[in-house]
């Protein structure tokens, strides 16, 4: 059927929502936004579905939402799960309560039990109930920190995990046998649904506080230490402000323009806490209130960012990398100081992730893993160790902002990360340091790091092919050189292939299949590219380490723009 054909369709439908049918009838005649709704379906992957919020096959839409919940709900049937349910929440973003509950409603068709949280929540508490309530699976209503346009829907499997590959294609198998305006057979079961709330989130916060170190700095600085935090419009105020409480932090300033869950985010031009600007009221109140620590957490909670002031007075925002590797240099330091480090313990990170925390779990005598990009796969990791009993998780994170200290909770989980930056920002200033002078500390320790992240957007149905094209371009002509430096080997991820350039030689990789390729360049530095998951992007990310600080900046800049000239 062609994307005119399937626009016919939808408007010509006598059920479809008015309010989409006048959104259809207001795009009549323009065939090209037409075809950006109907040339393809909304694509369901690892990370579910997410999209436009608007009319049509390739846009987040009750139908769309509606007919993958139905083949979530046929997987679990045929899975021959005994008494299934299913946890169900949802963030701040439009539509996100009313996705949430046609999910609940679709599920109860099937006879499944559904935990619907009667209020928004973070991404974590889901992870976490999915596993307290011993559901069969979990879904979350979110797009993270996507524009306000967009909205999506993430499925977990009974240990709070994002779902992998397998469970994936089976629901997209069975998506693609279904009709979006098929008829149920079984009316909505009401009786099957049960709204959950704060004792979940309490029992998930129980959990939480376990992670705590260092309760006596804490309870010491406490009255005089001094942070500011924002949630960006989202789920985060209320557990991560329980959570400030809790560890005994009494002065915590919230940017209260950004408290209120709006769906707009109408004081930001972006709720991603990777990015300064939102962050601007906020430093306003810092310099007002002379506070040295700013923590903001993206809409569902499970990205955390955070502006320290450095040495010159100025108020500068921490990466990803710089935060992840903060918070495992402090948490391996203190559990050793402490005595408490669990037997046998490790780390992860994923392949796009810094280096640095090679050396920091060296220095401690704990081993780390290396993983795909994706939280799922480091809540694998955490899995598979738990099951075999033979060494404990401490730690993980990826560059992209997530982080998670404990078990409870198989994703990022914004609300330890946020009250572990804020206990260790204390204690180190007991010792009258800065965040900033911490880093500087790491570095002067480990050697200086320098990650680098750069997005190449690519826009509509034309920008997938584009991003497509990009990747084989590289994938066909590899470089020699990356500024200026020799590139000794690839690894297709996709081929699962390591390709090492100067033995002529070929070995296999033994992480899943995956479209990206990471170029190894000697001197230990690296560079990579990878469409994204979730955004219309080609992302380039690229490692440097050097002597000093301004070495490892100058490289790793030379490395983005190497790679840019590669796929452009």
């Amino acid at each position: 059927m062609s994307y005119m054909e399937k626009y016919s369709e939808w408007i010509n439908n006598e059920n479809l929502l008015p309010e989409l049918k006048a959104e259809l009838s207001a795009i009549k005649g323009d065939e090209n936004e037409i075809k950006e709704r109907f040339g393809a379906e909304l694509a369901f992957g690892t990370a579910g579905l997410r999209g436009i919020i608007a009319a049509g096959t390739n846009r987040m839409n009750v139908y769309v939402v509606r007919r993958a919940t139905k083949a979530l709900a046929l997987y679990i049937k045929e899975s021959g799960a005994v008494n299934p349910s299913v946890v169900i929440g949802y963030d701040s973003r439009h539509k996100s309560d009313v996705f949430a509950k046609e999910a609940a409603d679709t599920l109860t068709r099937y006879g499944i039990k559904v935990y619907l949280f009667e209020e928004l929540k973070p991404v974590p508490e889901v992870s976490f109930a999915t596993r307290y309530l011993h559901c069969t699976a979990g879904i979350m209503v979110t797009a993270s920190h996507n524009p306000s346009k967009y909205n999506g829907y993430k499925v977990y499997g009974d240990d709070g995990c994002q779902i992998g590959p397998e469970v994936a294609d089976s629901i997209v198998e069975k998506i693609t046998a279904m009709s979006l305006f098929e008829e149920f057979e079984s009316p909505v079961k009401p009786e099957l649904i049960e709204y959950i709330g704060e004792d979940i989130e309490n029992e998930f916060l129980k959990e939480v506080y376990k992670q705590q170190i260092n309760k006596e700095a804490t309870k010491k600085a406490g009255e005089t230490f001094k942070i500011i935090y924002t949630p960006f419009h989202g789920t985060g105020y209320k557990p991560v402000m329980k959570a400030f409480s809790a560890i005994g932090l009494k002065n915590v300033y919230e940017v209260t323009e950004q408290c209120t869950p709006d769906g707009d985010f109408p004081t930001v031009k972006s709720p991603n806490p990777e990015d300064k600007e939102g962050f601007t009221i906020g430093i306003e109140m810092a310099k007002e209130k002379d506070v040295d620590l700013i923590i903001g957490t993206d809409p569902d909670c499970d990205r955390v960012g955070i502006v320290v002031k450095n040495s010159a007075g100025e108020y500068i925002t921490f990466t990803g990398n710089q935060i992840g590797a903060l918070l495992c240099e402090y948490i391996l330091s203190q559990r050793t100081e402490k005595g408490i480090m669990s037997e046998n313990p490790f780390v992860v990170k994923t392949i796009v992730t810094t280096d640095i925390i090679r050396s920091i779990a060296e220095n401690y005598g704990v081993t780390m893993f290396e993983c795909l990009t994706g939280f799922k796969f480091i809540g694998e990791l955490i899995k598979e160790h738990e099951e075999n009993g033979n060494m404990h998780y401490m730690f993980g994170f990826e560059e992209s902002y997530g982080y998670l200290a404990g078990i409870h909770a198989r994703d990022k989980d914004g609300v330890v990360a946020s009250m572990l930056i804020a206990e260790m920002a204390a204690y180190y200033s007991l010792q009258g340091k800065t965040l900033y002078d911490a880093l500087c500390d790491m570095y002067n320790k480990y050697g200086w790091y320098k990650e680098g992240v750069y997005n190449i957007y690519r826009e509509g149905l034309d920008g997938v092919e584009q991003i497509k094209n990009s990747m084989e371009k590289a994938r066909n002509n590899p470089p020699k050189t990356l500024a200026g430096k020799k590139v000794v080997a690839l690894r297709d991820y996709k081929k699962r292939i390591r390709y090492d350039f100067e033995n002529g030689t070929e070995e296999k990789l033994l992480l899943p299949e995956s479209n990206v390729l990471y170029f190894e360049i000697e001197g230990g530095i690296w560079g990579v590219l990878r469409p994204s998951g979730t955004e219309p992007k080609l992302k380039i990310y690229v490692g440097a380490k050097a002597e000093s600080k301004e070495a490892s900046e100058e490289l790793s800049d030379k490395l983005i723009e190497d790679l840019k000239t590669l796929v452009m």
